[in-house]
């Protein structure tokens, strides 16, 4: 069980992780966006909004400013009822790096219009700042839950749904908001999908390893004639680097985004050695370059006062670059301690809360590494608490978005836990999914992929411990 004194100790830590991890970060934050300090001085109770054309007809929307910053949209779908009704509390993904714009969590709602379908109400908050912190943001999302109580009542259940970077947020959010003695949980359960989970530590260092393997391989982040930099550091804070240059850099060593065949021999060789040390598929190259440079930037920048979190001393990097064994020409970092400690106490979970939990992950994903469930089931079981942690896996091949018929397969699933005790196993999930098919599965292409017998490997199979 979760004791009072531990999630005291939990929430100093995380009340010093604000000071220290996030007020630089608001500091430069109002410095450089004066609209963001404008929202943040503006609390807007929720106006009603034209619904996407995603959602239902009958729908009821409403778009607001959450005072700290952040805006957000909130669905009702028809017929709602806060005495039988369910909400759904949305932790998107990312984190993106400019500042908080209402489109963003319109287009979540989009996305997850899924969830409106199956007759839940939804809401979604941008964050009130861009940039890492996954505290912050799951500080937000509660920030958003009380909004939605004060104007539209308590819903009958409250669940708390994190995907991607969310995910990071909701397993933090359920243990800042935990069940405690005389103190019950504003959730019922919690559902994360394809979670970064475990930390930023286990889920971002690998990337670390890309900008050093690419760097060693390609010689053009940064190139010759630029300013050098610790690679840890994403990019200088006055770079003018846009994305679209650095795919075009990208595309020029390693031939990325054109068929092997239209190549040079060159090319593939440069794109063989990259993703065979560090194990990404190619399809992915980009979208995690763009992650270790920008929010890098952002991290060790704006959040860690210029401090490095990640090392790679010693780590052993298979294949050759130019004839030569490529380990010998990788550039080698050592993590700062400091900033070690402080990414740990914003984001990594300790696995103290009582809340159901039920994860679902592509068993291919190329983005949060599916490995990282492993992580995270370590966690819970450190915390006590891994008998209320249900992980199931699915044969995609996708990060974004998972199949419609399976996420309402985790809300019916979660649902019957939290009201009935019906503690859903991987082969009953796979079961009620077949079930829902004739309903979502219209198209033929939200069918359902679970693999009820499918564990995945340690994450050091995939990213060399340290």
């Amino acid at each position: 069980m979760t004791t009072l004194s531990a999630l005291k100790t939990r929430r100093a830590a995380l009340a010093l992780s604000s000071l220290v991890f996030l007020a630089c970060a608001h500091a430069r934050t109002d410095v450089a966006d004066p609209d963001a300090d404008r929202a943040a001085m503006k609390a807007s109770g929720p106006t009603a909004a034209t619904c996407p054309k995603e959602v239902p007809s009958g729908t009821r929307c409403f778009t607001g400013a959450d005072g700290a910053g952040a805006y957000y949209w909130i669905a009702i779908p028809q017929g709602w009822q806060r005495s039988t009704g369910v909400l759904v509390m949305h932790a998107h993904g990312g984190p993106e790096t400019g500042p908080p714009k209402l489109a963003r969590s319109e287009a979540d709602l989009k996305r997850w219009a899924v969830t409106v379908e199956a007759g839940h109400a939804w809401a979604g908050s941008t964050y009130r700042r861009g940039g890492y912190g996954v505290t912050m943001a799951a500080e937000d999302t509660e920030r958003l839950r009380q909004i939605f109580v004060r104007h539209f009542g308590q819903p009958r259940r409250t669940l708390l749904h994190g995907q991607s970077y969310g995910g990071a947020v909701a397993s933090i959010g359920a243990e800042l908001y935990a069940p405690a003695p005389g103190k019950p949980s504003p959730y019922d359960g919690v559902l994360l999908t394809s979670g970064v989970l475990g930390g930023g530590d286990s889920a971002y260092t690998f990337r670390l390893d890309l900008r050093a393997v690419y760097q060693a391989v390609c010689r053009n982040h940064p190139k010759p004639d630029e300013p050098q930099y610790p690679l840890w550091m994403g990019l200088p804070k006055d770079s003018s680097l846009t994305r679209a240059q650095l795919a075009e850099r990208i595309k020029e060593c390693t031939g990325a985004g054109t068929p092997r065949a239209q190549r040079t021999a060159e090319q593939n060789a440069r794109m063989a050695a990259i993703v065979g040390a560090v194990k990404i598929p190619e399809r992915s190259l980009v979208g995690h370059m763009n992650w270790a440079t920008w929010l890098f930037q952002d991290l060790t920048g704006q959040r860690l006062g210029g401090r490095n979190p990640f090392g790679n001393v010693g780590v052993f990097y298979p294949g050759q670059v130019d004839g030569k064994p490529l380990d010998a020409q990788v550039p080698r970092y050592a993590a700062d301690p400091q900033a070690q400690g402080a990414l740990a106490v914003d984001s990594r979970p300790a696995g103290r809360t009582r809340l159901p939990t039920l994860t679902l992950h592509a068993m291919d994903d190329p983005t949060a590494f599916v490995e990282l469930e492993g992580v995270y089931r370590a966690q819970r079981e450190a915390g006590g608490t891994a008998d209320q942690l249900v992980q199931v896996f699915a044969d995609e091949h996708e990060h974004s978005y998972l199949s419609d018929t399976e996420y309402v397969a985790m809300f019916d699933a979660m649902l019957a836990w939290i009201d009935n005790g019906e503690k859903p196993t991987p082969q009953a999930l796979a079961r009620r999914c077949e079930t829902l098919q004739p309903r979502w599965n219209t198209d033929g292409k939200n069918g359902c992929h679970i693999r009820p017998d499918w564990k995945p490997q340690p994450l050091a199979a995939r990213v060399p411990a340290r």
